[in-house]
């Protein structure tokens, strides 16, 4: 009975007992967890010198996700072989596959990408600590910062420049860091060398740059460490997508007897968006016919029409040629084709505008610089547009126009005089008079009403520039930071600058030395290396306000 009871109270006890560690649940309630997890203490210390065990040790604030560990260690120089991993609560053992190499200096960098257990917060800056297999460490350091619209987690490699110096990216780095959440990145432990670095958003995270994939950050210059030179700063990076792959034509539609909806790879450079560049060959006849008119769809990319004024027979076999084809980076293709599928369907459908700029009466112009577009949805006849286009304020008033054609289909409206602050205006469209190359037309007027934004609206910003190189050709860019594509630049010719009558809002401003002075940043070219042009930044966002010019902006090109 005795024995009975006894075994009762046990199992009883048991119960009790896992019933308690099942419900071991977090206090309800409370902050979410936003603390960045940390590295506490390091095995060996950092500069530790003549370490001759075979692993390191980190220890962290708190655990972290496993795996993102696996993808935030790096290791300088580049070490071959496999690392074991043995984790104990928030200690983990990193062991080397094969033993290390005497008198070399190695840094271990846990990147950004490393997050905590819990919510998944990233470690806020990355962290290097760097021990030597012989008597000295070196210590040489490269810094800067990666501006981009996204700069965290962004790998810097780092290149000795031995040998193969036009062949470096093929292979992995010497030296890997990674960016933190502001863009900077420090490159630790480096020997006397000179080196080439690079800032890669590497998508496959496999140390290796990805032509055509990866966006990447040419340098302006390599770095010498030799000496007493043992710091490098501001290496500064601007990242772009190194494209190489020039546009083909994909397909050819005729969507009546004389339209041709072609289809291409990628947005074409509006140089070759000429009907030159484009011809018809019959090769059941061989017979070549010319294209009468070209235009981009509006609002696609990939899409032009063209149009021919030939018969086409459907019982033969015809081709559309394209001659140099290019892209927005210079990527041409000299000599494509594809089999045209041919309709003989009439071309009944009128002439019709189907966007414009302004889009809406809520969109305020510039009045000293206005830009108003209109945008058809076939070619239109040129010879007496202008008589079906009337431009006037809201008492009528005609304002005198020119007319600039940016292709067959799209048309600009250029006032001749300074338009009116704080103003009405008016552009009426008679479309039974506009006719489209079938002479198709429709009783229809299309009116755009638009407002000129007031004087009031505006806002500026002026300053002075120190430190100026004299000798170079100077840009300055004030740059929208909300709106894309909204920017202004000036050439700085003095150390005084003045932007005037900008839209209000949050801008960054930066120059660079235009050395090819084409008025366009040169981003450089990853292999064989073409250097970036040198740009500068300044470190405050600048917030314009309507009627409020900021003044006594000092920007410091150091």
């Amino acid at each position: 009975m005795v024995k009975i009871e006894t075994k009762l109270i046990i199992i009883s006890l048991l119960l009790l007992l896992l019933n308690s560690c099942a419900n071991q649940l977090p206090p309800g309630g409370g902050e979410v967890d936003k603390i960045p997890p940390e590295i506490v203490e390091t095995y060996p210390l950092p500069n530790t010198i003549n370490y001759d065990e075979n692993y390191f040790e980190i220890e962290f604030s708190e655990y972290v996700d496993k795996r993102s560990f696996n993808d935030a260690l790096f290791i300088s120089p580049n070490i071959e072989g496999r690392l074991l991993f043995n984790w104990t609560g928030t200690t983990v053992t990193v062991e080397f596959e094969n033993k290390l190499e005497k008198d070399v200096t190695y840094t271990i960098t846990v990147g950004t990408d490393l997050v905590d257990r819990n919510n998944k917060n990233r470690m806020a800056t990355t962290y290097s600590f760097a021990f030597s297999t012989g008597n000295n460490i070196d210590k040489r350091i490269i810094s800067g910062k990666v501006y981009d619209a996204d700069p965290e987690g962004i790998l810097i490699y780092a290149y000795r420049l031995d040998t193969g110096i036009d062949t470096l990216l093929n292979k992995k780095p010497n030296y890997v860091s990674q960016t933190g959440k502001d863009g900077t990145f420090k490159l630790n432990g480096l020997g006397e060398a000179n080196y080439r670095v690079f800032a890669v958003k590497d998508e496959y995270r496999d140390l290796l740059y990805t032509l055509d994939q990866d966006m990447i950050g040419v340098p302006r210059k390599d770095i010498i460490l030799s000496g007493q030179d043992t710091i490098f700063t501001d290496l500064n990076f601007k990242l772009f997508k190194a494209d190489t792959t020039a546009p083909r034509l994909l397909k050819a539609i005729m969507t009546d007897q004389i339209h041709i909806l072609t289809t291409v790879t990628e947005l074409l450079d509006s140089s070759v968006l000429k009907k030159e560049n484009f011809y018809l060959f019959d090769s059941t006849e061989n017979k070549k016919s010319s294209i009468s008119y070209i235009f981009r769809k509006y609002g696609k990319i990939d899409e032009i029409v063209l149009i021919t004024e030939e018969n086409l027979s459907a019982d033969n076999t015809i081709f559309l040629y394209a001659k140099n084809l290019a892209d927005t980076s210079h990527n041409v293709f000299t000599n494509d084709y594809v089999q045209l599928i041919i309709s003989e369907r009439k071309d009944t459908t009128p002439v019709n505008i189907i966007a414009a700029i302004p889009s809406s009466k809520n969109v305020a112009v510039d009045y000293d610089n206005p830009q108003i577009n209109l945008f058809f949805d076939d070619a239109i006849i040129k010879d007496n547009i202008k008589s079906t286009i009337q431009f006037s304020d809201t008492l009528n008033n005609i304002i005198n126009y020119n007319l600039k054609f940016t292709d067959d289909a799209s048309v600009r409206i250029l006032p001749l005089n300074v338009l009116s602050p704080a103003t009405d205006y008016k552009i009426k469209c008679d479309l039974n008079i506009l006719s489209d190359v079938s002479g198709n037309t429709q009783d229809s007027l299309y009116v755009l009403n638009f407002k000129t934004i007031s004087g009031l609206d505006y806002t500026g910003v002026t300053g002075s520039i120190t430190n100026i190189d004299s000798g170079a050709s100077t840009i300055l860019v004030l740059e929208s930071i909300d709106k894309k594509n909204l920017r202004y630049q000036m050439d700085v010719n003095e150390d005084t600058f003045s932007f005037e009558k900008i839209a209000a809002g949050k801008y960054k401003l930066w120059c660079y030395y235009d050395l090819d002075k084409d008025k366009r940043f040169n981003y450089g070219w990853p292999q064989p290396i073409e250097y970036s042009e040198q740009f500068f930044v300044y470190p405050d966002t600048l917030k314009l306000k309507p009627r409020w010019i900021v003044t006594d902006v000092l920007f410091s090109l150091d």
